[in-house]
């Protein structure tokens, strides 16, 4: 049986995170893959960039939103496990940004799936989207106890169910 700190630890000390752009001017997201670089090297954190949702903790959204693909994102947060956290990075991301007005924005990110850090500016720089990914991972530590509360019950009580069979 793992222990619930064994399991808490492993999930803030490790996050993978995925990265979905919306269509964006690449500005935010020349600066999230330097995050990769060996310059701020990210994953000395822990922090590995996949490219499946359904193996990711963290979700980081850059560009602004629009119609076409609000369906998208939507599914791709949907897929992801509990318990998850959004980052969105960038003036479009938080807010729409220069393009909030246009007609076929629907605006930041938080109007399609629930944001737990935002990440000014246009573009915002690496170490401003580390600090935004560091916020989030303390969030994602405090969904996580709140996931896991009663997790090691309810399985004893799936195993207790099983050997009675």
């Amino acid at each position: 049986m793992i222990p619930k700190k064994l399991l808490n630890k492993s999930r803030v000390k490790s996050p993978w995170l995925i990265h979905f752009d919306c269509g964006s001017c690449n500005g935010c997201d020349i600066e999230v893959l330097a995050c990769l670089t060996p310059l701020y090297d990210v994953e000395r954190f822990g922090i590995l960039n996949v490219g499946n949702p359904k193996h990711a903790d963290i979700l980081v959204v850059t560009g602004t939103v629009n119609h076409r693909n609000q369906k998208a994102l939507k599914n791709v947060y949907d897929q992801m496990p509990e318990p998850k956290v959004v980052v969105a990075i960038g003036a479009c991301g938080s807010t729409g940004g220069i393009f909030r007005e246009a007609y076929n924005v629907v605006g930041g990110v938080d109007q399609v799936i629930p944001v737990d850090s935002y990440v000014p500016g246009c573009a915002p720089k690496p170490e401003r989207i580390i600090d935004g990914i560091v916020l989030a991972l303390e969030k994602l530590a405090e969904k996580g106890k709140r996931v896991d509360e009663g997790i090691f019950e309810r399985l004893a009580g799936t195993r207790e169910a099983i050997s009675a069979r």
